[in-house]
Protein backbone atom coordinates (compact mmCIF):
# COMPACT_ATOMS: atom_id res chain seq x y z
CA UNK A 1 0.00 0.00 0.00
CA UNK A 2 1.73 3.11 -1.22
CA UNK A 3 1.68 5.93 1.58
CA UNK A 4 -0.05 9.52 0.32
CA UNK A 5 1.63 11.46 3.30
CA UNK A 6 3.83 13.52 2.33
CA UNK A 7 7.56 13.51 2.95
CA UNK A 8 9.04 15.27 6.22
CA UNK A 9 11.11 17.51 4.28
CA UNK A 10 7.93 19.49 2.49
CA UNK A 11 6.69 19.33 6.02
CA UNK A 12 9.87 21.42 7.34
CA UNK A 13 9.86 24.23 4.66
CA UNK A 14 8.71 27.44 4.96
CA UNK A 15 7.32 29.19 1.07
CA UNK A 16 6.64 32.57 0.72
CA UNK A 17 5.83 32.85 -3.04
CA UNK A 18 8.32 31.54 -5.54
CA UNK A 19 11.10 31.11 -2.60
CA UNK A 20 11.62 28.91 -0.30
CA UNK A 21 13.63 28.01 3.19
CA UNK A 22 13.94 24.26 5.23
CA UNK A 23 12.77 25.10 8.34
CA UNK A 24 15.66 24.20 10.92
CA UNK A 25 14.33 24.43 14.91
CA UNK A 26 17.74 24.22 15.90
CA UNK A 27 18.76 27.25 13.90
CA UNK A 28 15.77 29.17 14.91
CA UNK A 29 16.15 28.44 18.46
CA UNK A 30 19.78 29.72 18.14
CA UNK A 31 18.77 32.87 16.48
CA UNK A 32 16.09 33.32 19.42
CA UNK A 33 18.64 32.84 22.10
CA UNK A 34 21.13 35.16 20.39
CA UNK A 35 18.46 38.22 19.74
CA UNK A 36 17.95 37.51 23.19
CA UNK A 37 21.23 37.69 24.22
CA UNK A 38 21.95 41.25 21.83
CA UNK A 39 19.44 42.85 24.10
CA UNK A 40 20.19 42.09 27.29
CA UNK A 41 23.88 43.26 26.69
CA UNK A 42 22.61 46.57 25.22
CA UNK A 43 20.42 47.12 27.99
CA UNK A 44 23.24 46.06 30.12
CA UNK A 45 25.18 49.09 27.92
CA UNK A 46 22.70 51.87 28.68
CA UNK A 47 22.46 51.12 32.70
CA UNK A 48 26.47 50.75 32.61
CA UNK A 49 29.12 53.72 32.76
CA UNK A 50 30.40 56.65 34.07
CA UNK A 51 26.89 57.12 35.72
CA UNK A 52 25.12 54.09 36.90
CA UNK A 53 21.86 54.36 36.18
CA UNK A 54 18.91 51.63 37.21
CA UNK A 55 16.42 49.95 34.85
CA UNK A 56 14.14 52.63 36.14
CA UNK A 57 16.46 55.19 35.30
CA UNK A 58 16.91 53.82 31.67
CA UNK A 59 13.37 53.98 31.04
CA UNK A 60 12.11 56.81 31.89
CA UNK A 61 15.38 58.38 30.27
CA UNK A 62 14.36 56.83 26.75
CA UNK A 63 10.63 58.25 27.45
CA UNK A 64 11.96 61.93 27.79
CA UNK A 65 10.71 62.21 31.54
CA UNK A 66 14.12 61.84 33.49
CA UNK A 67 17.26 63.94 33.69
CA UNK A 68 19.64 61.50 32.25
CA UNK A 69 17.61 61.62 28.72
CA UNK A 70 20.84 63.22 27.12
CA UNK A 71 23.12 60.45 28.29
CA UNK A 72 20.79 57.58 27.10
CA UNK A 73 19.23 58.95 23.93
CA UNK A 74 22.53 60.61 22.48
CA UNK A 75 25.17 58.48 23.93
CA UNK A 76 24.45 55.08 25.06
CA UNK A 77 21.65 53.77 22.42
CA UNK A 78 22.97 55.29 19.21
CA UNK A 79 26.43 53.61 20.83
CA UNK A 80 24.72 50.31 21.41
CA UNK A 81 22.57 50.12 18.14
CA UNK A 82 25.46 51.12 15.44
CA UNK A 83 27.91 47.86 17.50
CA UNK A 84 24.98 46.24 16.80
CA UNK A 85 24.43 47.00 13.42
CA UNK A 86 27.63 47.17 12.56
CA UNK A 87 28.60 43.42 13.98
CA UNK A 88 25.37 42.29 12.12
CA UNK A 89 26.85 43.37 8.96
CA UNK A 90 30.68 42.38 9.17
CA UNK A 91 28.94 38.80 10.26
CA UNK A 92 27.20 38.55 7.70
CA UNK A 93 29.61 40.33 5.23
CA UNK A 94 31.67 37.25 6.64
CA UNK A 95 29.63 34.15 6.21
CA UNK A 96 28.61 35.16 2.86
CA UNK A 97 32.45 35.09 2.05
CA UNK A 98 33.21 32.17 3.86
CA UNK A 99 30.21 30.03 1.87
CA UNK A 100 31.46 31.73 -1.64
CA UNK A 101 35.56 30.74 -0.84
CA UNK A 102 34.94 27.65 1.10
CA UNK A 103 36.93 28.38 3.34
CA UNK A 104 36.17 28.65 7.52
CA UNK A 105 39.68 31.13 6.84
CA UNK A 106 37.95 33.49 4.88
CA UNK A 107 36.53 37.29 5.74
CA UNK A 108 36.03 40.47 4.20
CA UNK A 109 39.41 41.00 4.74
CA UNK A 110 40.60 39.40 1.72
CA UNK A 111 38.36 41.19 -0.13
CA UNK A 112 40.07 44.33 0.39
CA UNK A 113 36.79 45.96 2.08
CA UNK A 114 39.03 46.67 5.21
CA UNK A 115 42.52 47.96 3.92
CA UNK A 116 41.02 49.67 1.13
CA UNK A 117 38.97 51.63 3.65
CA UNK A 118 42.24 52.20 6.06
CA UNK A 119 44.32 53.60 3.60
CA UNK A 120 42.04 56.36 2.37
CA UNK A 121 40.98 56.83 5.53
CA UNK A 122 44.44 57.50 6.58
CA UNK A 123 45.35 59.32 3.50
CA UNK A 124 42.52 61.61 3.93
CA UNK A 125 43.47 62.09 8.11
CA UNK A 126 47.14 63.17 7.25
CA UNK A 127 46.49 64.80 3.70
CA UNK A 128 44.24 66.87 6.01
CA UNK A 129 46.17 67.34 8.78
CA UNK A 130 49.48 69.08 6.38
CA UNK A 131 47.01 71.11 4.50
CA UNK A 132 44.73 72.62 7.68
CA UNK A 133 47.40 71.86 10.63
CA UNK A 134 44.87 69.41 12.12
CA UNK A 135 41.54 67.31 11.36
CA UNK A 136 38.44 69.50 10.99
CA UNK A 137 35.64 68.15 12.89
CA UNK A 138 33.09 68.32 9.73
CA UNK A 139 36.12 66.36 7.89
CA UNK A 140 36.22 63.76 10.99
CA UNK A 141 32.40 63.63 11.09
CA UNK A 142 31.45 63.48 7.25
CA UNK A 143 34.59 63.00 5.31
CA UNK A 144 36.33 59.89 7.02
CA UNK A 145 33.07 57.73 6.84
CA UNK A 146 32.50 58.95 2.84
CA UNK A 147 36.20 58.19 2.83
CA UNK A 148 36.52 54.78 4.14
CA UNK A 149 33.36 53.60 2.38
CA UNK A 150 35.07 54.65 -1.45
CA UNK A 151 38.36 53.10 -0.12
CA UNK A 152 36.21 49.50 0.66
CA UNK A 153 34.70 49.89 -2.66
CA UNK A 154 37.79 50.18 -4.42
CA UNK A 155 39.53 47.97 -2.44
CA UNK A 156 37.00 45.28 -3.11
CA UNK A 157 36.60 45.78 -6.47
CA UNK A 158 41.04 45.76 -7.42
CA UNK A 159 40.99 42.31 -5.56
CA UNK A 160 37.80 41.24 -8.00
CA UNK A 161 39.19 42.37 -10.95
CA UNK A 162 42.47 41.22 -10.48
CA UNK A 163 40.82 37.63 -9.48
CA UNK A 164 38.77 37.28 -12.56
CA UNK A 165 39.97 34.94 -15.18
CA UNK A 166 36.85 34.48 -17.32
CA UNK A 167 35.03 33.13 -14.06
CA UNK A 168 35.54 33.25 -10.15
CA UNK A 169 37.72 30.50 -8.42
CA UNK A 170 36.86 31.22 -4.76
CA UNK A 171 40.82 30.06 -4.15
CA UNK A 172 42.11 32.67 -6.70
CA UNK A 173 39.95 35.31 -4.94
CA UNK A 174 41.49 34.90 -1.66
CA UNK A 175 44.80 34.39 -2.86
CA UNK A 176 44.65 38.08 -4.74
CA UNK A 177 43.27 39.35 -1.57
CA UNK A 178 45.71 38.62 0.68
CA UNK A 179 48.07 40.08 -1.73
CA UNK A 180 45.97 43.20 -2.27
CA UNK A 181 45.84 43.57 1.70
CA UNK A 182 49.39 43.06 2.47
CA UNK A 183 50.16 46.18 -0.34
CA UNK A 184 47.13 48.31 1.42
CA UNK A 185 48.38 47.38 5.11
CA UNK A 186 51.98 48.61 3.90
CA UNK A 187 50.94 51.59 1.97
CA UNK A 188 48.90 52.59 5.36
CA UNK A 189 51.96 52.06 7.45
CA UNK A 190 53.46 54.52 5.49
CA UNK A 191 51.23 57.13 5.39
CA UNK A 192 50.99 56.78 9.55
CA UNK A 193 55.18 57.32 9.25
CA UNK A 194 54.95 60.52 6.91
CA UNK A 195 52.37 61.88 8.40
CA UNK A 196 52.29 64.01 11.78
CA UNK A 197 52.32 62.28 14.86
CA UNK A 198 48.95 64.00 16.22
CA UNK A 199 47.01 62.67 12.74
CA UNK A 200 48.81 59.78 12.65
CA UNK A 201 46.97 59.04 16.30
CA UNK A 202 43.39 60.19 15.53
CA UNK A 203 44.00 57.21 12.25
CA UNK A 204 45.26 54.49 14.28
CA UNK A 205 42.42 55.07 17.07
CA UNK A 206 40.03 54.61 13.66
CA UNK A 207 41.96 51.45 12.20
CA UNK A 208 41.67 49.67 15.78
CA UNK A 209 37.82 50.40 15.17
CA UNK A 210 36.04 52.27 17.96
CA UNK A 211 32.40 53.22 18.98
CA UNK A 212 33.43 56.08 20.67
CA UNK A 213 31.61 58.84 19.87
CA UNK A 214 28.78 57.32 18.07
CA UNK A 215 25.33 58.82 17.27
CA UNK A 216 21.93 58.24 15.58
CA UNK A 217 24.38 59.82 11.99
CA UNK A 218 26.11 56.65 12.39
CA UNK A 219 23.24 54.30 12.79
CA UNK A 220 21.25 55.44 9.83
CA UNK A 221 23.52 54.08 7.40
CA UNK A 222 24.14 50.80 8.82
CA UNK A 223 20.35 50.01 9.34
CA UNK A 224 19.51 50.95 5.36
CA UNK A 225 22.17 48.99 4.36
CA UNK A 226 20.82 46.11 6.47
CA UNK A 227 17.21 46.74 5.28
CA UNK A 228 18.29 46.50 1.92
CA UNK A 229 20.77 43.99 1.37
CA UNK A 230 19.69 41.52 3.92
CA UNK A 231 16.59 40.33 1.74
CA UNK A 232 18.46 39.35 -1.26
CA UNK A 233 20.88 37.86 0.59
CA UNK A 234 18.22 35.53 2.02
CA UNK A 235 16.65 35.32 -1.26
CA UNK A 236 20.27 33.92 -2.45
CA UNK A 237 20.61 31.26 0.39
CA UNK A 238 19.68 28.27 -1.81
CA UNK A 239 22.20 29.03 -4.30
CA UNK A 240 24.83 30.45 -1.80
CA UNK A 241 24.50 26.65 -0.38
CA UNK A 242 25.00 25.37 -3.98
CA UNK A 243 28.70 26.89 -4.25
CA UNK A 244 29.83 24.60 -1.42
CA UNK A 245 30.09 21.83 -4.37
CA UNK A 246 32.77 21.85 -7.05
CA UNK A 247 32.28 24.13 -10.41
CA UNK A 248 30.97 21.59 -12.26
CA UNK A 249 28.42 20.57 -9.57
CA UNK A 250 27.13 23.66 -9.23
CA UNK A 251 26.99 24.41 -12.99
CA UNK A 252 25.23 20.62 -13.22
CA UNK A 253 22.60 22.15 -10.67
CA UNK A 254 21.42 24.96 -13.04
CA UNK A 255 22.94 27.86 -11.04
CA UNK A 256 23.87 30.75 -12.84
CA UNK A 257 27.65 30.29 -10.64
CA UNK A 258 29.36 33.70 -12.12
CA UNK A 259 26.34 35.55 -11.47
CA UNK A 260 25.60 34.51 -8.24
CA UNK A 261 29.19 34.83 -7.35
CA UNK A 262 29.28 38.30 -8.19
CA UNK A 263 25.64 39.37 -7.07
CA UNK A 264 26.51 38.01 -3.38
CA UNK A 265 30.18 39.07 -3.31
CA UNK A 266 28.42 42.37 -3.96
CA UNK A 267 26.41 42.27 -1.20
CA UNK A 268 28.85 41.18 1.06
CA UNK A 269 31.29 44.08 -0.14
CA UNK A 270 28.39 46.56 0.68
CA UNK A 271 28.13 45.42 3.98
CA UNK A 272 31.64 45.57 4.95
CA UNK A 273 32.52 48.87 3.30
CA UNK A 274 29.22 50.14 5.25
CA UNK A 275 30.33 48.53 8.70
CA UNK A 276 33.21 50.09 8.58
CA UNK A 277 32.83 53.22 7.23
CA UNK A 278 30.40 53.35 10.48
CA UNK A 279 32.98 52.06 13.03
CA UNK A 280 36.51 51.60 11.38
CA UNK A 281 37.51 47.92 10.85
CA UNK A 282 36.75 45.78 14.06
CA UNK A 283 38.66 42.80 14.17
CA UNK A 284 37.54 38.93 13.99
CA UNK A 285 34.15 39.60 13.93
CA UNK A 286 33.56 38.99 10.52
CA UNK A 287 35.83 35.88 10.32
CA UNK A 288 34.52 34.60 14.35
CA UNK A 289 30.60 34.87 14.25
CA UNK A 290 29.95 32.99 11.29
CA UNK A 291 32.14 29.96 12.37
CA UNK A 292 30.22 30.55 16.04
CA UNK A 293 26.95 30.81 14.42
CA UNK A 294 27.88 27.20 12.41
CA UNK A 295 28.30 25.42 15.23
CA UNK A 296 25.60 26.60 17.27
CA UNK A 297 22.73 25.65 14.15
CA UNK A 298 24.79 22.71 13.40
CA UNK A 299 24.35 23.40 9.67
CA UNK A 300 26.96 22.64 6.86
CA UNK A 301 27.55 26.22 6.01
CA UNK A 302 27.44 29.20 8.09
CA UNK A 303 23.32 30.64 8.81
CA UNK A 304 23.08 33.96 7.93
CA UNK A 305 20.64 35.08 9.93
CA UNK A 306 22.17 33.53 13.13
CA UNK A 307 25.65 34.79 12.16
CA UNK A 308 24.32 38.24 11.87
CA UNK A 309 23.13 38.33 15.29
CA UNK A 310 26.29 36.20 16.39
CA UNK A 311 28.19 39.79 15.33
CA UNK A 312 25.83 41.67 16.82
CA UNK A 313 26.51 39.64 20.09
CA UNK A 314 30.26 39.97 19.86
CA UNK A 315 30.54 43.41 18.86
CA UNK A 316 28.01 44.93 21.58
CA UNK A 317 29.88 42.74 24.27
CA UNK A 318 32.96 43.26 23.61
CA UNK A 319 32.26 47.43 23.55
CA UNK A 320 30.61 46.95 27.03
CA UNK A 321 33.63 45.07 28.08
CA UNK A 322 35.88 48.03 26.56
CA UNK A 323 34.07 50.92 27.97
CA UNK A 324 33.61 49.48 31.42
CA UNK A 325 36.59 46.98 32.49
CA UNK A 326 39.27 49.29 32.33
CA UNK A 327 37.10 52.68 33.55
CA UNK A 328 37.92 55.48 33.50
CA UNK A 329 40.49 54.23 30.37
CA UNK A 330 38.35 53.16 27.25
CA UNK A 331 39.75 50.88 24.83
CA UNK A 332 38.95 50.68 21.47
CA UNK A 333 36.75 48.14 20.79
CA UNK A 334 38.20 46.54 17.80
CA UNK A 335 41.36 45.63 20.58
CA UNK A 336 38.68 43.35 23.10
CA UNK A 337 37.31 41.61 19.57
CA UNK A 338 41.23 41.16 18.66
CA UNK A 339 42.01 39.71 21.98
CA UNK A 340 38.81 37.10 21.48
CA UNK A 341 39.56 36.68 17.85
CA UNK A 342 43.32 35.93 18.04
CA UNK A 343 42.97 32.52 19.84
CA UNK A 344 40.12 31.21 18.03
CA UNK A 345 41.77 32.05 14.63
CA UNK A 346 44.46 29.57 16.31
CA UNK A 347 42.00 27.20 16.84
CA UNK A 348 40.63 27.54 13.39
CA UNK A 349 44.25 27.14 11.54
CA UNK A 350 44.99 24.02 14.02
CA UNK A 351 41.27 22.62 13.29
CA UNK A 352 41.87 23.10 9.14
CA UNK A 353 45.48 21.57 9.25
CA UNK A 354 44.15 18.51 11.22
CA UNK A 355 41.35 18.24 8.54
CA UNK A 356 43.56 18.49 6.22
CA UNK A 357 45.75 15.63 7.34
CA UNK A 358 42.45 12.84 7.73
Amino acid sequence: MTSTAPPRLSRRALRIGPASWLFRPRSVAAALVLLGTTVLLMALSMRLGDIPMSVSEVLRAITGDGPDHFVVMQLRLPRALTGAGVGAALALSGAIVQAIARNPLASPDILGVTTGASVTVVAVIVAAGNTWGGVSGVLAEAGVPAAALLGGLVGALTVYLLAWRKGMDGYRLVLVGIGVSAICTNLKFWLLTVGDVNDSSRAMVWISGSLNGRGWEHVTPVAIALALLVPPALLGTASLGALRFGDDTVTGLGVRMNLTRGLMILAAVLLAATATASAGPIAFVALAAPQIALRLAGVAQPPLVVSALAGAVLTVGADLVARTAFSPVELPVGVVTGVIGAPYLIYLLIRVRRKART
